[in-house]
């Protein structure tokens, strides 16, 4: 049995991955810090309908701690790594910035240490559609320079992808990273639009829109995102014997490394997110139209093609679906009556 360290394992994403890898037979070790930057009970419920799995388990740890991170790395023996942890949205990184450098920097660089130390055979880590910043090249691909981060949470996602080139070259630690874009579905963040809007509709407040609702995004559904990760999972990146010094390719390089976008590479207009909400929710939306915010980019679309030449896999789900899944878990979960 494959035995895999999820850390994030509470959060949307990192909670999604770990059922399906346990279902999938993966002996996981989820970790997760609990932090408050949102809903407490939301993590814990979710880590409830994980630890009903024999073979789950999970450990209360802040990745920031090195010594607890060394020793758990010490007492495991994991065959892979998927770092999902992170201080995860723009707006956050605004108002408080160390929280990005603690756990974005400090707790990815003893993933490394831990990774680097112990043999992992492949490390997986979240990056996000944030590093491409001030890019205006749509759609955006892994094999463009994204040297230009407009807040500080996108630059510690960037600083994430340079550390572990750093590493693979080093130490020839195979290492891919995903540049993941607005993940939303069952179970997902408050702090994510879906959410939001979903908060707002049931009651009755208006909806901030951004950028006079000229804003588009690239939606992923979760089901999707985990499927890629999986599929990931099981390619080891190898060296790229044609990458060259002189003419560098981003997405790849001489060391075992390799940068994948996972978007659904089909950009929705928030105005038609909102209006899919107002069906699936049963109720119209008062919109505030506002200028955009700092740190904020004004569309997204993710260019797949390395995906689904590498690993078979696109993204398919449309929002009309994937908004009625969420929308029916947003009801039964929070208004029950």
């Amino acid at each position: 049995m494959r035995k895999v360290l999820i850390t994030g394992a509470a959060g949307f994403i990192g909670y999604h991955l770990s059922e399906r890898l346990t279902d999938n037979g993966d002996e996981v070790v989820g970790l997760d810090s609990l932090n408050d930057y949102y809903d407490v009970n939301l993590k814990v419920a979710r880590l409830q309908r994980l630890q009903g799995k024999r073979n789950f388990t999970f450990k209360k740890l802040d990745l920031a701690d090195r010594d607890s991170v060394r020793k758990l790395f010490r007492e495991e023996t994991f065959h892979v790594v998927v770092n999902m942890a992170a201080q995860a949205g723009v707006r956050y990184s605004l108002k408080n910035p160390h929280s990005y450098t603690s756990s974005n920097i400090e707790g990815f660089l003893n993933v490394l240490e831990g990774c680097r130390a112990n043999s992992v055979r492949h490390l997986v880590f979240a990056s996000s559609s944030s590093v491409y910043g001030a890019n205006t090249c749509i759609p955006f691909s892994v094999h463009h320079n994204a040297d230009h981060p407009v807040s500080l949470y996108a630059a510690t996602k960037k600083a994430n992808e340079l550390m572990a080139h750093a590493y693979s070259t080093l130490y020839a630690l195979p290492c891919t990273g995903l540049r993941l874009f607005t993940v939303y579905g069952p179970w997902g963040r408050p702090d994510m639009a879906t959410f939001i809007f979903a908060n707002a509709i049931m009651s009755g407040r208006p909806i901030d829109v951004f950028n006079f609702g000229k804003m588009q995004r690239d939606f992923t559904y979760i089901d999707d995102v985990v499927e890629g990760i999986v599929r990931v999972i099981e390619r080891i990146p190898q060296q790229n014997p044609d990458w060259d010094g002189n003419n560098p390719d981003p997405a790849s390089s001489s060391a075992p490394y390799k940068l994948y976008n996972v978007g659904n590479n089909n950009p929705v207009a928030l105005t038609t997110l909102i209006e899919v909400l107002e069906r699936c929710l049963g109720r119209r939306a008062e919109k505030n139209l506002l200028p955009l915010q700092p740190g904020d980019v004004p569309a997204t679309c993710a260019d797949i093609g390395d995906l689904m030449k590498d690993v078979g896999f696109r993204p398919s789900t449309p929002i009309e679906e994937g908004i009625r899944r969420f929308a029916q878990w947003y009801l039964a979960y929070y208004h029950r009556s």
